[in-house]
Formats: structure tokens, C-alpha cells, sequence
């Protein structure tokens, strides 16, 4: 596998930083105005199915959750969540293709659809073969270890002992090849010149109890997922990867601080329905998610989870051309390094 050069990385990924932070003023802004919208034909008239990709543990379980609730809230409608893991998003998303394209199934799922899309066009792309109806969440990385660490206790020491281990030190994510995690842990080592295993689960209970219990040395993770486990002070961020030090974390160095020089990429979460579902019931949708944003309670959740750095909010033609610009940006990484483009 090609090295990867941190100037193609700076080019190639710079558009998704802008796309991320251009907003910031805005974060938590209602853009959605119409306060109701009347059911068309009677539509829904039974509760939606909620596809999760994920654990309930981890950040999609999280955010569905939170979504689920607003959307209860905003139209009295109940959504019953599945959560199907596997594959790093895979297995969820085969499932939800072969369900009826009818507007009473709603996928949840990440960057990882499009990093998949990106890397095997015969995946699905979830910009043209599904319709999103908001993306709901655009949020950076960090890495933690635990607060009672004694082997190192920040980032330099951190890559340090790393590098004493040769190869036997472990880092937990959930990740495919090509995805988010894994591209940006290609830049991390790279550009530290440290090897690491990385474990990946599926599910945020195993993958955070890994930490926790000592079976991994590290964790690859959004602050917001983790947010009891910081609240609780069983965690330490040591790397915000990211280009300035946000507000809340301002004791923690960026990976540019430490001398690592590439845009970092963003995890976004968001919902979907099949392409092709009637118009009516489609419109209906899109006001239901994207002014369940609005809601207090999906305010304040997502103010719990760091969301407001970024702005979190696009709309389903912001959506598609966040996602489109993301699937055109993995690809030249992928080609870069080396990997089997399809």
C-alpha cells in the first residue's frame, strides 16, 4: 500500500472541513418552518419502522433514538427501531433494500454508506438510490484512553509507548475497509510512523467496554458517543482530530498541533427512505425528520453530544451534496492509496 501524501490529503479532503464548519453560526437553527402539515391520504396510519445499522449503544442507536422521540412528539406517530449490526453498516443496509418501498421504512445510517459506495459503486449510493430526509449529526473524532492510564497519559507519550509495542498495541472503532476510522488512522500512522491493530465492533457496548476493561489500549470515537464515559471521568481524550481546538475541549491538542498535517474527515449521521416512494408521503416525511430537528428535545440531546461545534443540520438537497462531495472525496483518497477502486 502506497504511503499517502499529507499535501493530496490537504486537497482532496478540504472541501468536506468547509462543507462542515461553514455554518457554525447556525448550528441548532430551525430551518423547517411550517409548525404542521397535514397527513396525505391519511398517511401514516400505522407506526414507521426504523432501520439501525448499529448497536442502540453507540452513536446511531443514540441518535435514532433521539429522532424517533422528536418525530413521536412533533406528529403523535411511533416508530419501532430495529437495530440489525454487521458489516459495519452492510447488513443493515441489505436489509432495508429489500423492504417495501412504501414510506413506512426509514433507514438510519453514517458516512460509512458512502464510503462504501465510494470504494464499490455496486453498493447502494445513498444520495441517488435512497432519498435522504435530514442529516441530523456532523461531528469530529477523538482518541481516549482511560482517566487511570499509567503506560502514558497524552498523545506524545501515547505514540511513544505505541511504538515500543511493534505492532502489538490495539485500538478499538467500528470500521470496514475505507471507511472514516480507517482512512484517518492510514493518516495517523503514516505521519507518526506508529503501528496499530485496529479491533472494530459493531456494537459501542463491547467497543466501549473494550477500553474500559483493558482488552484494547485506545478508542477511535465522536465525543458525543462517549459522553457518560467522560461525564463519569472513566476517559481522557488525548488527539481531537480536527483543525482547532473546540471551546469544550480546549485542554486537548488537534492533530495538527501534533504535527500532523491533513484535513480531517467528518462522521455524519442521518435518515433515508427508498428512492421512489410516493411524492406525497415522501414530502410528508421530509417535514416530519427535518422539522423534528426543531424540537426541544432533539435540541437538547444533541447539545448533549457536542453537535453544536458543527453545524448539524442539512436538509435533503444539503444532504445529497454532502454526501455526493464525500463519495467524490473518498474515491481520489482510495486511488492515492493504492486500493481497488470499483
Amino acid at each position: 500500500m502506497t504511503i499517502f501524501s499529507t499535501k493530496t490529503l490537504t486537497a482532496v479532503a478540504v472541501a468536506a472541513t468547509i462543507a462542515g464548519v461553514a455554518s457554525i453560526a447556525n448550528a441548532g437553527e430551525c430551518r423547517r418552518a411550517e409548525a404542521s402539515m397535514d397527513k396525505p391520504g391519511g398517511f401514516p396510519d400505522r407506526a414507521l419502522t426504523m432501520i439501525v445499522p448499529y448497536g442502540p449503544a453507540g452513536g446511531s442507536g443514540q441518535v435514532a433514538a433521539a429522532m424517533a422521540e422528536a418525530v413521536t412528539e412533533l406528529t403523535g406517530v411511533s416508530i419501532n427501531r430495529d437495530h440489525k449490526p454487521g458489516g459495519s453498516g452492510s447488513v443493515g443496509m441489505t436489509a432495508y433494500m429489500a423492504m417495501p418501498a412504501d414510506g413506512y421504512n426509514v433507514l438510519e445510517h453514517i458516512d460509512d454508506a458512502s464510503s462504501a459506495h465510494a470504494l464499490d459503486s455496486s453498493k447502494p449510493n445513498p444520495a441517488s438510490d435512497l432519498t435522504p430526509l435530514v442529516v441530523s449529526q456532523v461531528t469530529f473524532s477523538q482518541i481516549y484512553i482511560r482517566s487511570n492510564e499509567t503506560r502514558f497519559t497524552d498523545w506524545p507519550s501515547f505514540v511513544e509507548w505505541v511504538k515500543a509495542q511493534d505492532g502489538k498495541a490495539t485500538i478499538a472503532n467500528v470500521s470496514a475497509e475505507g471507511s472514516m476510522e480507517r482512512v484517518t488512522m492510514k493518516f495517523i500512522t503514516d505521519a507518526t510512523g506508529m503501528k496499530i491493530q485496529q479491533i472494530s465492533f459493531d456494537k459501542g457496548a463491547p467497543r466501549y467496554g473494550a477500553l474500559l476493561g483493558g482488552q484494547v489500549d485506545a478508542l477511535f470515537e465522536q465525543p458525543g458517543d462517549v459522553r457518560k464515559f467522560l461525564d463519569a471521568g472513566n476517559f481522557k481524550p488525548i488527539l481531537s482530530i480536527f483543525n482547532e481546538r473546540p471551546g469544550i475541549f480546549a485542554d486537548v491538542p488537534t492533530h495538527r498541533e501534533m504535527g500532523m498535517d491533513f484535513e480531517p474527515l467528518l462522521r455524519f449521521r442521518g435518515f433515508y427512505v427508498h428512492k421512489g416512494i410516493p411524492e406525497d408521503r415522501l414530502n410528508w416525511l421530509k417535514w416530519a425528520f427535518q422539522r423534528a430537528y426543531c424540537q426541544d428535545s432533539y435540541q437538547k440531546y444533541n447539545d448533549s453530544k457536542f453537535m453544536n461545534v458543527i453545524d448539524s443540520y442539512r436538509d435533503t438537497e444539503g444532504a445529497i451534496k454532502l454526501i455526493s462531495n464525500s463519495i467524490n472525496q473518498y474515491r481520489e483518497v482510495y486511488k492515492e492509496m493504492g486500493l481497488d477502486v470499483k
